[in-house]
């Protein structure tokens, strides 16, 4: 089955870093679209980056600047390197595939608290 496990979540003070990491299994990751969401409580969930099969970058524009969406397909991972955090950042962070198929998966989420 699909599983997408995200970590690396925690409470950071702001102006700190984190580094969040999403383990898939049961896709064959390298094809297929990644990218990162988050919800804050009391808003929608949002894009905050995606990286497709080649390579090709996109970033929300209140992360633009601080965070890096990167892969490594030989791990079947994805991260987000978040710097420069902001307490705007708070929310709970998903990871979600996009398979060649046109079906998505949703990781259970990893919670980022910025405290100021």
């Amino acid at each position: 089955q699909v599983q997408l496990v995200e970590s690396g979540g925690g409470l950071v003070q702001a102006g700190g870093s984190l580094r969040l990491s999403c383990a898939a299994s049961g896709i064959i990751f390298k094809i297929s679209n990644m990218g990162w969401y988050r919800q804050a409580p009391g808003k929608q969930r949002e894009l905050v980056a995606t990286i497709t099969g080649g390579l090709t970058t996109n970033y929300a524009d209140s992360v633009k600047g601080r965070f890096i969406i990167s892969r490594d397909n030989a791990k079947n991972t994805m991260y987000l390197q978040m710097n420069s955090l902001k307490p705007e950042d708070t929310a709970i962070y998903y990871c979600k595939a996009s398979l060649p198929n046109g079906r998505n998966y949703w990781g259970q989420g990893t919670q980022v608290t910025v405290s100021s």
